[in-house]
């Protein structure tokens, strides 16, 4: 069974009990909020109010939304789920504990090393897939995922298209593209109302978005089967899709997540040189800002869930202002000769990073060690690491 984040049970529990916590479910006796004048109450599931200081404390830090109703608290403080609630909307919301955050970040970040990789494949996948006749289901995917990654338009959700006439690739009508020999002009009501409009040049596109507002029905995205039977295409069949062509759990907004970092890098270079952590902060800022503009979001959502956060160490630590092509030459040689030199670069730079980030953990983990069976042993190796370090500097990246 799928969890919150379209996780299975199993997935879920193996990533609590890696972050040190325990699996929980709001099926489990928690606490119950109550409402008590201006403010709450906080009662145990034997009815017991919550009056210890380090449990309300830790139900202030999770800052449950006023609105929510039929609230559920972890009665443990180390459950990796918190709390659980309904929005105003009635849609179901979690609160989830900052070490389970943590963990789930970064392999979420790995998994887009991951993607960043199968790109070539994916793509060469694609294109073979849109060089088909007719206007079969593997077509219209096809090109349904070219435009993830051609537009960034988010894939879209059948109940944010019913409920706030807001769209994704997949739930736009016939009347959201307009076609003018090999352009297209998309216009359309996006996520939290916002207007996209964007233009894109491409035939191959052209001709088979023209061809799918010629079959009969308002959705613009159809294919036929077998039968000549048409189909609406739908956000699953999309990522069902990409499961399939790269044999990895790749989904469409990976497209997204990688177009972020990726930006955000490239956005980066353009800035000159900063001179303090003052000027570093404000080019980091004016580069989210761009690219929170390109993928429709907000900055503080772009840089939360968008951008690769060792992009940005790594810029205001003065390491980030890359040689592109030099970068790129070097990956070309280790079998990423079909990604964009710009891509390969990127990859480069994080693998690096993440390398060295590495070997950090593992010599604090050996001087801790150290520390416990000789402090001598412990200072003699400190020292030994400080002057193997030295030749690369502060600055210069790990081959």
């Amino acid at each position: 069974m799928a969890g919150p984040d379209g996780d299975t049970s199993c997935e879920t529990e193996d990533a609590a009990e890696a972050a040190g916590l325990s699996y929980v479910s709001e099926g489990e006796p928690g606490i119950a909020r109550h409402r008590q004048g201006k403010g709450f109450r906080y009662v145990r599931h034997d009815g017991r109010k919550v009056a210890d200081a380090p449990t309300l404390k830790r139900i202030r830090t999770l800052a449950i939304p006023p609105a929510w109703t039929e609230v559920w608290i972890c009665a443990r403080a180390n459950g990796h789920i918190q709390s659980t609630g309904r929005d105003a909307k009635g849609r179901k919301q979690y609160r989830y504990h900052s070490d389970f955050r943590d963990l789930r970040e970064s392999a979420k970040y790995e998994h887009i090393m991951t993607f960043a990789r199968l790109l070539p494949t994916l793509r060469g996948q694609v294109a073979e897939h849109m060089a088909m006749r007719g206007l079969g289901r593997e077509k219209v995917l096809a090109t349904v995922v070219h435009l993830l990654e051609s537009t960034l338009i988010r894939i879209g959700n059948d109940d944010y298209a019913k409920q706030n006439q807001s769209y994704g690739l997949t739930t736009l009508r016939d009347r959201h593209v307009a076609i003018n020999g090999s352009e297209l002009r998309f216009q359309f009501k996006g996520k939290s109302g916002k207007t996209w409009r964007l233009g894109l040049k491409d035939r191959r596109v052209a001709n088979v978005v023209r061809a799918c507002q010629d079959l009969p029905g308002q959705d613009l995205f159809q294919y036929l089967d077998s039968d000549e039977v048409q189909h609406s295409v739908s956000s699953s069949d999309v990522n069902a899709y990409l499961r399939n062509i790269t044999g990895q759990n790749i989904t469409a907004k990976d497209f997204r997540t990688w177009a972020g970092t990726l930006l955000a890098a490239l956005a980066l270079q353009e800035f000159e040189a900063f001179d303090s952590e003052a000027g570093a902060k404000r080019n980091v800022k004016a580069a989210i800002e761009r690219v929170a503009k390109r993928l429709g979001n907000t900055p503080t959502i772009c840089r939360k869930c968008y951008v690769h956060p060792e992009v940005l160490s790594t810029y205001i630590e003065g390491s980030l202002l890359l040689n592109i092509k030099e970068e790129a030459e070097d990956e070309l040689r280790q079998n990423l000769a079909q990604l964009r030199p710009e891509e390969a670069a990127v990859v480069s730079l994080l693998e690096a990073r993440l390398r060295k980030i590495s070997r950090s953990d593992g010599l604090r983990d050996v001087d801790r060690r150290d520390a416990v069976a000789s402090p001598k042993v412990r200072r003699s190796s400190t020292k030994h690491r400080r002057r193997k370090a030295r030749p690369n500097g502060d600055n210069v990246l790990p081959s």
